[in-house]
Order: C-alpha cells, then structure tokens, then sequence
C-alpha cells in the first residue's frame, strides 16, 4: 500500500510522489490519507522544500471516479463517503500547516480535486504537456480544498468562474498567463527543473523562508495594522539570528 506514495529526504528537499502511474495517479481514500500522512512527516522531518511531483504520464485525473460513485451509492459506505469527503479538507490544512516551501511539478491532465488540492502549494512548475481541468460542476459535484477562495484569489474571479463554471481546459502556457503556474518548461525537463528550483530555494535564509511563507498566507485577511505589526516582530526576529550576520558578512566581504 505504502508504495503509492513515494516518500524520500535528502538534505534539506524532501520529495513525496503520487505513485499509481497505471491508474492515471487516481485519488482515493487510502492515498489521500497517505497523502496527508507524508506532508505530516515531511513537516516533522523539518523539510525546507518540500518537491511535490508524480511518476507515470499524468500528475493525476483526480479523484478515482468509480470509487467515487460507489461510496455515493452504497448505504453501507456511507462512513467511508464522509471520511473521502473531509480528507481532501484535511489535506489542506496539513499542507498549509507545513512550514517549508511546497513546490509542484504538473504535467500530463491535473483534474479535479487533483489540481484543487495543489492550490496551497507556494510554487508551481507545469511542464509544456501540462492540461487542467475543473469538471466537477458538470458531473454534479462540487469543489473542495478551499479551491472556491484559493483560486479566485490567484487568478481572480472572472478567470475562476470560466474554469469552475464552464469547466474549460486550459493549457500549461494559458496557466501560466492566468497566473497559476510559476513557470512553464519542457516536459523531458521538468525533474531536472524541480531539483534545481529547491537547490535555489534552500540556499535562502530558512527562518525568513518560514515567515514569509506563512505571512503570505495569512495576512491577506488581517487589517494593514495588524500585518505592520506582525511584520515589525519578524524583521527584530530574523535581524537578531546568527545566519544573518553570516549571509551580511559575506556580501560586505564581496563589496
């Protein structure tokens, strides 16, 4: 079972990979509890970069229909439906909760709640094969993952509504002109890709990689005085740490 997710540590980078390349990389309750279970240790494991990325032809189509309809269907999954259902929430708060930089590697269909879950992610690479869709208005679901905030926020409303809404596919380049994706590369490319963006990502101070991550994320709610405050807290704190003074020594040197 463990073997559907991919779960590796070196250094400072850690890589989790969806692993079910024959199945398209399709989410269920075991690999979504498993999912969540990885970004825990990863978080434990006081992981910098975390590499969030998947083997086979696609990232993932989402959410394994057929399972699906089977817990809707069957009385007696019932408990088993609901679990499915708040696990894919579950997952979020885990991956916000996580204090390194989360960066995801797309290519091949992200679908559904598998591109729905990656909102939270702080960095995100398609490759050039990359397709995403949102189809759940047209099966007669609905979204999850706090996607109905996360992606308006990211490509604003109108842009939103024509995914959610209209369900349209859209492209790695049009992702990447919505504002989705970071950056866009050549398919064969993106591991090489991957690696060398968390190599740049660790070479960074990590204790103003961890405020920034989690201030991006949560002052977009507060009141302006309430983020001058939080952000005069950080700049004593980060100012005082021993790495600054290393990291300023060396550029003072290089002057």
């Amino acid at each position: 079972m463990d073997d559907i997710i991919l779960y590796e540590k070196e250094g400072d980078i850690g890589k989790i990979t969806l692993n079910k390349p024959e199945q398209r990389n399709t989410i269920d309750l075991p690999l979504l509890k498993l999912l969540g279970e990885y970004f825990e240790l990863s978080a434990k494991n006081r992981d910098v970069c975390v590499i969030y990325a998947a083997n086979g032809k696609h990232f993932t189509v989402g959410a394994d229909l057929k399972y699906g309809y089977d817990l809707l269907t069957n009385k007696e999954r019932l408990a088993e439906a609901l679990e499915f259902l708040e696990s894919w929430q579950i997952l979020t708060r885990k991956m916000i909760a996580h204090p390194g930089i989360i960066i995801v590697g797309y290519h091949g269909w992200v679908i559904g709640g598998g591109f729905e879950h990656t909102l939270v992610c702080d960095y995100k690479i398609a490759a050039e094969d990359t397709r995403i869709m949102l189809p759940e208005v047209g099966l007669g679901l609905f979204f999850s993952n706090a996607s109905t905030k996360l992606l308006p926020r990211i490509i604003g409303e109108g842009r939103a509504k024509e995914m959610m809404i209209m369900g349209k596919e859209i492209s790695a380049e049009e992702a990447y002109r919505f504002g989705l994706v970071n950056q866009v590369c050549p398919t064969p490319s993106l591991p090489r890709i991957l690696k060398k963006t968390a190599n740049m990502i660790i070479s960074k101070d990590h204790l103003a990689l961890k405020y920034a991550k989690s201030f991006i994320n949560e002052n977009q709610d507060l009141s302006i005085e309430s983020v001058l405050a939080r952000e005069s807290i950080a700049m004593i704190t980060t100012g005082q740490s021993e790495e600054l003074k290393k990291r300023l020594e060396k550029f003072d040197k290089k002057e």
